[in-house]
């Protein structure tokens, strides 16, 4: 079920009827926001998308803010908890193995979550304020792991190591939309090796 721990939240729905009707507004806020962006996504348009009526939705959320604050907090429980899974398993994979469980768990999660992508681009807003916090809490998943898998690897270096991972798995993302496919499947490839490279020569330190 979405989350409902929002600071800005309304009433949080009792029964399977209202969390049930909560679902469905915050998957037509969702839609809303790929198609329109943040900025532009109305309240009205929310409710109207979900068939519901606007006090329905104020019911529940009162402000804009309160439906994306929801969202994202949504989007990152999954999020984390695909982290999760990664990291109970690293101790069993190699390098070429984990190199690539990393670059489609990110991949594979914006894909699924579209609605995540365009609520962190928007700047300024408080969804791209707690899309900062998830960053970071990405980056405490992959010191976990990098820990596990490098245990050499100095503390202090634990952290800038997490960071390039980071952004090599977002780089996989940025990929998705390459045409033709055959040209997308091979630079993911090497992107892949880049990943699986790097993390070989983090654990030989």
């Amino acid at each position: 079920m979405p989350s409902q721990n929002s600071s800005q939240s309304g009433r949080s729905p009792q029964r399977q009827r209202g969390r049930e009707r909560v679902a469905a507004l915050l998957s037509a806020a969702s839609a809303c926001f790929v198609e329109r962006g943040y900025d532009a996504t109305t309240m009205t348009e929310i409710a109207a998308r979900a068939g519901a009526s606007i006090g329905s939705l104020y019911q529940f959320f009162p402000t804009k803010e309160s439906v994306a604050e929801a969202l994202m907090l949504d989007h990152a429980e999954a999020l984390y908890a695909r982290m999760e899974r990664l990291l109970e398993h690293v101790p069993g994979w190699d390098t070429n193995e984990l190199a690539g469980r990393l670059i489609r768990t990110f991949a594979d999660y914006r894909k699924q979550h579209p609605s995540f992508v365009a609520l962190q681009e928007a700047t300024g807003s408080q969804p791209s304020l707690l899309g900062r916090t998830i960053r970071q809490r990405m980056r405490d998943y992959l010191c976990q792991i990098l820990a596990i898998h490098a245990p050499k690897l100095a503390a202090g270096d634990l952290r800038p190591a997490a960071m390039v991972v980071q952004q090599l798995m977002k780089a996989a993302t940025a990929l998705q939309n390459e045409q033709p496919a055959t040209l997308r499947q091979s630079a993911q490839t090497q992107l892949q090796r880049a990943l699986a490279l790097y993390l070989q020569e983090l654990a030989s330190e």
